[in-house]
């Protein structure tokens, strides 16, 4: 996670007007060399849209349009001394994204984020101009957070300013309910997520300890009942 970009820095700098998804700004997500090259977004589902697919389905067509969707540049020294090739694509758009990280607090141990989203596809002279201000040969998904309007995902920035650092990781689809529920088990806490309440499970013991939507409950259960996995 690189930058911030809201809808009016974004005009600012290139005439471009945020819409869509993108309205309440961006989230340049860029990884610092090579990629999977899956991230394009190339690959074409069942149903016939772009998304990405298990190893065992993608097919020689994928594969082939993922390669054409991607240029190699060479690594910058300071980052890869040893020299080499980045992969450098920029995902396709309206790909529904899970962000999440896991961070390890002293005196709490691991705690857990999530921000379910969209990528965003620009305009290639847009990407281009806000890319080169990072590394344009970085491979690029440029995320908007789903926006609830209150807390830590009332606007994008804030999504943004309560990350506890730059790195994350990204998976294909909603799956922010999954990961809440594999939590519980496990444990661990969840800082903020913004996954609606029909898709959030957790053990009705939680209910004891304030409700399984509270956040604070969270932590709670999770500091009563320790690590399953000590």
């Amino acid at each position: 996670m690189r930058t911030f970009w809201s809808a009016q820095a974004v005009e600012n700098a290139t005439g471009h007007k945020l819409e869509g998804h993108a309205a309440g700004g961006l989230l340049h997500l860029i990884n610092s060399g090579p990629a999977a090259l899956d991230w394009t977004g190339e690959a074409t589902l069942e149903n016939g849209q772009n998304g990405l697919k298990p190893w065992w389905k993608l097919t020689p067509e994928d594969a082939k349009k993922s390669l054409e969707a991607t240029k190699w540049g060479a690594a910058i020294t300071e980052y890869f001394p040893g020299g080499g090739w980045s992969t450098d694509f920029t995902t396709r758009g309206d790909l529904p994204v899970t962000m999440y990280r896991v961070n390890l607090v002293k005196g709490l141990g691991p705690v857990l984020q999530i921000a379910e989203g969209f990528s965003v596809e620009l305009p290639e002279n847009v990407h281009k101009i806000l890319d080169e201000r990072t590394n344009p040969s970085w491979p690029t998904t440029w995320f908007a957070p789903i926006l609830t309007g209150e807390g830590h995902f009332s606007d994008t920035y804030s999504v943004m300013n309560a990350w506890g650092a730059n790195h994350c990781v990204a998976s294909f689809g909603h799956i922010g309910g999954d990961l809440l529920a594999l939590a519980a088990m496990l444990r661990i806490p969840v800082e903020m997520h913004n996954v609606p309440k029909e898709r959030i499970f957790r053990p009705a013991a939680w209910n004891r300890f304030g409700g399984t939507f509270d956040t604070g409950a969270d932590y709670r259960a999770c500091a009563a009942y320790g690590p399953l996995y000590g």
